[in-house]
């Protein structure tokens, strides 16, 4: 079939150094190493939202590596990348589902019936899209929402590191000693190390963790039993959606953070490759829309496209899609054994608390990152109540009330960002949309975060 074919390049080109687009391809083995690799990158936050939300991370490698096939066929191939599990869904997963922070979500089926309902309203705008093009999504979403929106993303989840995810003063210093070691990994180390920088750290500062535990007898020793007892092979704890009302309204929301999301990643792979992928843009929100409704339906996180992989694809210049064809293929494969599964869950909270912090500060940090490289203006009021509006929104769960449902933290922010700065962007004279100065209504060229 056309649709899956490539213009095979030599592997020459690997070693020269040349580009290979989207519809060029490397020889098989080649390609089958960069796909190796591409699931090296997604690994660690695949695997690490799951674990703050109580799902399975069997399921969520799982679902990433169908999510990336059923992506590929939506775009027809066309697109590059790989879908992982989404930390946009946190905080509104832990606020439907009540989530203590350890162990199985005991109440997933609410939290997937809210994310099965983002995705159909995450297709749906991708359907529209493809029907009448991207403009109207930069409009209402210029860098200064979306920077300011997924700022709020970081900021509303800081609590539950800090709080929930020490029992101690013990577990509060490790959680130091964790960031402190994911810290050193990012500075004082290269190449595919550096991009590992949340798992080598994670590693390193469960070792520590062990030799006081186990070895010295300060703490909560880790627990190996499940890891000897789980087999190598198996079929992952799959799980049902429960549709709640006040859930879907609650998380539903996450839709606009994932367009955001995805309209950079697709710029920024545009500006490296040079080719227009604009077109493919309404496929790509449908393919994520509909990989998030099937990962639902399974018991797995929502999922979005990954700026990890983009990074890759950036360091190696190698964007062709039948790479992500082989990652997905091992992704799949790592989710049906509970082996893996069960090294995951043995890792000590207090460790997956000092990693939340830095991941959760990270994302906060990349809507400041969306503001600086899109030049936004903050001498304009408009620009300036938005971003304080929203942050402050976000932070502090301002919650509104509609009869039964409530929408809150996350949701009130984004809706918020956008309403205000719809409000706020009119000439109030003549009552029709004023254009930014071009400086602040640039395109997202930057992926806003890979989660």
């Amino acid at each position: 079939m056309a649709l899956f074919h490539w213009t095979e390049k030599p592997a020459a080109v690997l070693h020269q150094g040349g580009v290979i687009a989207p519809d060029e391809r490397l020889p098989w083995p080649q390609t089958a190493a960069m796909g190796v690799q591409h699931v090296i990158a997604m690994f660690g936050a695949t695997v690490l939202a799951p674990i703050l939300m109580g799902f399975d991370p069997n399921i969520a490698i799982l679902m990433s590596g169908v999510g990336t096939l059923l992506f590929f066929l939506v775009t027809g191939g066309r697109v590059p990348s790989y879908l992982g599990s989404s930390f946009a869904f946190i905080g509104v997963v832990i606020a439907a589902s009540a989530y203590a922070g350890k162990g199985p979500n005991g109440n997933i089926g609410v939290a997937l019936g809210g994310i099965i309902a983002c995705g159909v309203v995450y297709a749906i705008i991708g359907a529209v899209v493809h029907t009448v093009g991207t403009h109207w999504i930069e409009r209402f979403m210029p860098p200064v929402v979306t920077g300011a929106v997924v700022a709020v993303i970081g900021l509303n989840l800081a609590g539950i590191p800090v709080k929930n995810m020490a029992a101690n003063n013990f577990e509060s210093w490790m959680q130091a000693v964790t960031f402190v070691c994911v810290g050193l990994v990012a500075v004082l180390t290269k190449g595919m190390v550096q991009r590992l920088l949340i798992l080598v750290g994670l590693v390193i500062a469960s070792v520590i963790y062990g030799i006081f535990t186990n070895g010295m007898g300060l703490g909560k020793p880790i627990d190996f039993s499940g890891i000897a007892n789980a087999a190598w092979i198996g079929a992952p704890a799959f799980s049902a959606p429960v549709f709640s009302g006040p859930a879907m309204l609650l998380i539903a929301p996450v839709a606009i953070i994932l367009v955001a999301e995805n309209l950079g990643h697709i710029k920024a792979v545009t500006a490296m490759t040079g080719r227009n992928l604009d077109q493919y843009m309404g496929r790509a929100f449908l393919g994520d829309g509909v990989a998030t409704v099937v990962s639902g339906f399974a018991g797995g996180t929502g999922v979005t496209t990954y700026a990890e992989n983009i990074g890759v694809m950036a360091a190696t210049k190698i964007y062709s899609t039948a790479v992500f064809l082989f990652a997905a293929l091992i992704a799949v494969v790592l989710g049906f054994s509970p082996k893996f599964g069960a090294v995951i869950q043995a890792i000590p909270l207090p460790v997956m608390g000092g990693v939340s912090i830095v991941v959760f500060g990270l994302i906060a940090v990349a809507g400041a990152k969306i503001w600086v490289d899109n030049r936004v203006d903050f001498s304009q009021n408009k620009n300036l109540i938005v971003a304080a509006i929203t942050l402050v929104l976000g932070t502090g769960d301002f919650t509104l009330k509609f009869g039964g449902f409530a929408l809150g933290g996350i949701g009130t922010a984004t809706f918020g960002a956008i309403l205000i700065y719809a409000l706020l962007n009119r000439n109030t004279s003549t009552g029709v949309s004023v254009a930014d100065a071009p400086t602040v209504e640039t395109s997202t060229a930057q992926p806003p975060t890979g989660r």
